[in-house]
């Protein structure tokens, strides 16, 4: 475009899901109902942990990791959208969004990292028993989820700080209800080519990676398990990853989801509305799949939820 489109951004409109006054108290109150039980059902899990010394392991660790992480990247997004609706304000300042953008991608990459980092945890249980504690110690625990940690805040770093070089035009319009990365690039003026193959870099790196990883961990998980000669045994071991795997499932098919949708349909709003289903879906459900299927779990929430109900 020509120089004299571009023009100084001070704030830019964050169109949400729907135009449409009815549904956007439908949706105010869909996602505020969201967006409680996802921080109630994660604090819920990191209290169960932390008040329970049998659950001091790795594995509960990492769930925790998860379950924090979880807290933050719906908060991310999720409140300045109800603000927007309840205030009729569809503004984001430069900054704001800017923030947005910044926090959004490091929580979802790392959800990445965690996701892997609990496949591992897996495969070292499963795969090596006998050297578990020796490689799953706390220091170790700790330092995977920090450079994962130091990784994801790099990339965002990084894409934030190409932003910044961008000029925009005078449509300051986000069809979205959070400043996503790629619908703020489609704003610029100026050329994003260098923007644009640094997302695919990313997304093939941070994304594909993790992926892989879990990949490898559950097919030697599983070339483990056939070898095991106890059907009880075999049980165990899938009844331990189920939850895990239900969680990968959910959290990849949901971003792969979103992909597609980008690619096949030419209305961002209908993208819009498929990125719920990895930004805020998979946070408020993935408690509930854990608790499903962990007993361990679900007793120290009991002996959690019975000691807050002595003390009253």
């Amino acid at each position: 475009m020509e120089p004299t489109n571009q023009t100084v951004v001070s704030e830019f409109l964050l169109l949400g899901l729907t135009d449409d006054p009815t549904l956007q108290s439908i949706i105010c109150s869909l996602f505020l109902s969201m967006y409680l039980v996802t921080i109630l059902g994660n604090l819920l899990i990191i209290l169960a942990v932390s008040s329970d010394p049998h659950l001091h392991t790795p594995m509960y660790f990492f769930l925790c990791s998860l379950s924090f992480n979880d807290i933050c990247l719906s908060t991310s997004t999720v409140p300045k959208m109800l603000v927007n609706i309840q205030t009729q304000d569809q503004s984001i300042t430069y900054i704001g969004c800017l923030s947005q953008i910044f926090f959004v991608l490091i929580f979802a990459y790392l959800e990445n990292f965690l996701l892997a980092v609990m496949a591992y945890d897996r495969y070292v249980a499963i795969c090596h028993p006998l050297r578990y504690t020796v490689i799953m110690m706390s220091h170790f625990c700790v330092l995977l989820v920090l450079v994962s940690l130091f990784i994801s805040s790099v990339d965002a770093l990084l894409h934030t700080l190409m932003l910044l070089r961008l000029s925009f035009c005078a449509d300051l319009e986000i069809p979205h209800f959070f400043c996503e990365l790629a619908q703020v690039i489609m704003l610029a003026c100026t050329d994003t080519s260098v923007d644009n193959v640094l997302i695919y870099v990313a997304m093939y790196m941070f994304g594909g990676i993790p992926l892989s990883g879990i990949i490898f961990s559950y097919v030697r998980i599983v070339s483990s398990v056939l070898r095991m000669p106890s059907s009880r045994g075999k049980h165990k071991v899938f009844s331990t990853c189920g939850s895990h795997l239900s969680v990968v499932s959910l959290f990849y098919e949901a971003a792969f989801g979103v992909y597609i949708s980008s690619a096949v349909t030419d209305s961002p709003r209908k993208t819009a509305v498929a990125s719920v289903m990895y930004s805020v879906v998979p946070q408020m459900l993935n408690p509930f799949i854990y608790n499903l299927r962990n007993r361990n779990l679900i007793e120290a929430l009991r002996n959690l939820i019975g000691k807050k109900t002595s003390l009253l």
